[in-house]
């Protein structure tokens, strides 16, 4: 029975689909069976990754109960993929109905028994879309950059966290914060590393050690719809994200 995984933060920039991308494919070479679910209405990870975005069911259309789960996955290179389209954007307006947080949690539940890991990319904004994505996840981690205006996003969606465990997910946890596009070598990077790991403990959470430092490889890459480490695989990212990888494979999850 798969892990699910969302990766989260409601601030944009920082990372969150390259680590989403990034790290599911790290467990595929690894030998784990991988899905990702692209829950942003931008499909950043469905272009990245080479996934159709239009002539095929997406997860806009699973949502709303019009295509099957299992007939909406495409299997790529890296992972396997649900893709998105901008239609999905509309969904806070479309689905008022009670139990509208659960919508994401039935969809994966048939196709979780296929999967060791399912990992979400999610929004950048705390939507009902990043609600779903949390209501259907057993682990949350969150990448931020080293600067100020990250932490202040960190703040805001733990408010978001509290709540799904309250009303949707009580056995929901925050694996962890990853810090992206960060250079040890400078004092404002140390700095805020030192006040994230404040916020870390009220999360009830700890910094990864792994860091992931800057690099145009990753641009690169996505550009060209590989993953990084077929890319680059001599890269420092792609080095700091298997390191990524192995951490959460050591922590257990």
């Amino acid at each position: 029975m798969a892990k699910v995984i969302s990766v989260s933060n409601q601030k944009g920039g920082v990372g969150k689909t390259t680590t989403t991308g990034a790290v599911a494919a790290g467990f595929k070479l690894k030998g784990y069976r991988v899905l990702c679910v692209d829950l942003d209405p931008q499909s950043n990870l469905s272009f990245s990754s080479g996934a159709e975005t239009e002539d095929c069911p997406t997860i806009y259309e699973i949502l709303r109960g019009e295509a099957k789960t299992s007939f909406s996955i495409q299997k790529m290179t890296s992972f396997d993929i649900v893709s998105s389209n901008i239609l999905l954007s509309g969904i806070e307006l479309e689905f008022t109905q009670t139990g509208r947080e659960y919508l994401l949690k039935e969809a994966l539940n048939t196709v979780k028994d296929k999967y060791d890991y399912i990992f979400i990319d999610t929004p950048p904004a705390l939507s009902i879309l990043t609600v779903n994505a949390f209501t259907a996840s057993d682990y949350i981690i969150i990448p931020m950059n080293a600067d100020i205006f990250s932490l202040q996003g960190i703040a805001q969606l733990s408010e978001t966290i509290d709540r799904v465990r309250k009303y949707c997910n009580s056995n929901l946890k925050v694996e962890g914060i990853v810090l992206t596009k960060f250079n040890k070598r400078t004092v404002l990077s140390r700095e805020i590393k030192g006040t994230a790991e404040l916020i870390a403990e009220k999360l009830n959470t700890s910094i990864f050690d792994s860091t992931i430092r800057s690099s145009v490889a990753i641009m690169e890459a996505q550009t060209n719809q590989q993953d990084i480490y077929n890319y680059s695989p001599k890269n420092a990212a792609s080095q700091d994200y298997m390191d990524l990888v192995e951490e959460l494979i050591e922590r257990g999850l």
